[in-house]
C-alpha cells in the first residue's frame, strides 16, 4: 500500500489544524523539512489549497453524500481528493481515487474505504451542480468564506469590494523579502544573479535576509527614528517589525531598543529571530501590555503598538484563520487593543509619536479603536502615517486592502502627544 508521504502529511496537518486550531504557517515548515523537493511542492499545494476551498469542497460532499454524517478524517482525504481532481490536472484521477482509499485505509478507517471509493467515483461520473438560497450564500460557498464574515465585509466595504476580497484571499500571493543587518553587498550583489526559492531559504536561514510581506513592511517603515530616539515594540514577537527598524537605521548608542511580548515562548522567537538577524542592539522583556508597561511615564520617542488582532488582512497567507473566528471575537479583541494603546500611549514623551497599526480589515479594530483612543486622550493628536497617498483614507489613516493592492491588509494610525 504505497502512499505519496506528500498527502500522508496534508491529512496530518489539516486534521491538527481542524482539531487544534493549529496554522498552516507553522506546521508546513515543520512537516516538509522530512519531505523531498517534489512531495514538499504538493504538500503545500494541497493543504493550502484544501483551506482556501474547504466550505466549496464540503458542499459537495455533502450533494454527494446525501448530506451523511461523515467523520472528520474520512471528509478530510475527501476534500484532498476532490481538489485534487478539480484544481491540479496533472494528477491522474485514478491515482487521486487510490490514495484516497488507501489513506483511509491508513487512517484506520476501514469500513469507510467503500464510501469513499463511491464518493469519488459518482464525481467523476456526474455533473454536480450546486443550488444556492441567494447571492450571498453563492459567494460564501463559491469562494469558501463563512456567511457571516461575507455579510460583515459587505456592511463595511459594499458587495462589489467584498467578492474582490473574497476571491483575492483564495489567490497564492507573491513572496517578499527584505534585507536585515547581515545583508551584506555581496549578498545584495548575488540577489541580482540568483533568485532560486532554495538559494532564498538558505539566506534567511542564516539572517541575511528576512521573508516579510509587503504590507507588513510598510507598518515598520511608517517608524521613523532620528539620533537619541528611544524606540519601543510593544506587542514585538515574531520580531519582523523590530528588526526592519534596526536594518532601516544607523542606530547609535543613544538610541534605546526595547522589543516585548506576553509570554516566555513569544519572547524566545522574538531573541531567536533577532539574533539570527544580527540585531545585538536589541533589549527583549516579557510583560502584559494589556495590564500595564515595566517601564516609568514618558520613557519612549517613539511607540509601536502593532496590536493582537483578527488577522483577516492575512487570509491569502493564512487561509484558516476565516474557518476559526467568531463574531464576537472582534468586539474582544478591540476592548484588547484599546487597553494595549492607552498603556503605550502613557510612555509616550511630548512630542513622540505612537504607532498604532493590525493585520486586520475590521473597522471595529482599526478605526472604531483609533477614534475611541483619541476621544479619550486631548493630549494625542492624529497625524498622516509616512505612506504613499495611495495608502492613505479620507481619515487620515493607512489602510492597504489585499485585491487593490495586492498586499495582505494593513491598519496604521499615528499619533503625536502634543
Amino acid at each position: 500500500m504505497k502512499i505519496s508521504p506528500s498527502r500522508i502529511a496534508a491529512v496530518e496537518i489539516l486534521t491538527k489544524i481542524e482539531k487544534d486550531k493549529a496554522f498552516s504557517s507553522v506546521l508546513l515548515p515543520q512537516f516538509e523539512e522530512t519531505l523531498a523537493t517534489n512531495d514538499r511542492a504538493l504538500c503545500h499545494a494541497l493543504v493550502l489549497g484544501v483551506l482556501r476551498n474547504q466550505i466549496y469542497l464540503d458542499a459537495l460532499i455533502s450533494k454527494l453524500s446525501g448530506g451523511k454524517k461523515i467523520d472528520s478524517v474520512v471528509k478530510i482525504i475527501l476534500r484532498i481528493a476532490l481538489f485534487q481532481i478539480i484544481f491540479l490536472d496533472k494528477i491522474p484521477a485514478h491515482a487521486v481515487l487510490n490514495d484516497a482509499v488507501n489513506l483511509t485505509q491508513k487512517a484506520k478507517k476501514t469500513s469507510a474505504k467503500g464510501f469513499v471509493n463511491a464518493i469519488l467515483r459518482r464525481f467523476q461520473r456526474e455533473k454536480i451542480e450546486l443550488s444556492f438560497t441567494d447571492e450571498i450564500e453563492k459567494l460564501s460557498i463559491e469562494t469558501s468564506h463563512p456567511r457571516w464574515l461575507i455579510e460583515k465585509w459587505i456592511t463595511q466595504f459594499g458587495i462589489d469590494e467584498t467578492a474582490k476580497l473574497a476571491i483575492a484571499n483564495n489567490q497564492t500571493p507573491k513572496s517578499s523579502y527584505r534585507w536585515t543587518a547581515k545583508t551584506t553587498d555581496a549578498v545584495k550583489k548575488s540577489l541580482e544573479k540568483e533568485t532560486d526559492a532554495k538559494f532564498l531559504r538558505e539566506l534567511a536561514e542564516n539572517g541575511k535576509i528576512y521573508f516579510q510581506e509587503e504590507g507588513s513592511q510598510m507598518v515598520g517603515n511608517v517608524v521613523n527614528l532620528k539620533e537619541n530616539d528611544k524606540f519601543l515594540d510593544v506587542c514585538a514577537a515574531p520580531g519582523s517589525k523590530t528588526t526592519q527598524v534596526i536594518s532601516n537605521f544607523k542606530l547609535q548608542s543613544s538610541n534605546l531598543i526595547v522589543a516585548g511580548d506576553f509570554s516566555s515562548k513569544r519572547t524566545k522567537i522574538l531573541k531567536e529571530n533577532c539574533e539570527r538577524q544580527g540585531a545585538k542592539s536589541v533589549n527583549i522583556l516579557q510583560y502584559d501590555a494589556e495590564e500595564s508597561l515595566p517601564f516609568a511615564d514618558e520613557s519612549f520617542d517613539v511607540i509601536l503598538v502593532d496590536a493582537p488582532c483578527s488577522g483577516t488582512g492575512t487570509i491569502r497567507h493564512n487561509p484558516e484563520i476565516r474557518y476559526f473566528l467568531e463574531e464576537k471575537d472582534f468586539e474582544n479583541l478591540a476592548r484588547k487593543q484599546l487597553k494595549i494603546l492607552i498603556n503605550a500611549s502613557k510612555l509616550v514623551r511630548s512630542g513622540g509619536h505612537i504607532i498604532y497599526s493590525t493585520c486586520s480589515l475590521e473597522i471595529d479594530e482599526n478605526e472604531a479603536v483609533a477614534n475611541q483612543f483619541l476621544s479619550e486622550n486631548s493630549q494625542f493628536e492624529k497625524v498622516s502615517p509616512l505612506l504613499d497617498k495611495n495608502f492613505i483614507t479620507d481619515e487620515n489613516f493607512g489602510r492597504t486592502f489585499p485585491p487593490r493592492d495586492d498586499t495582505d491588509g494593513f491598519f496604521i494610525a499615528v499619533f503625536c502627544k502634543k
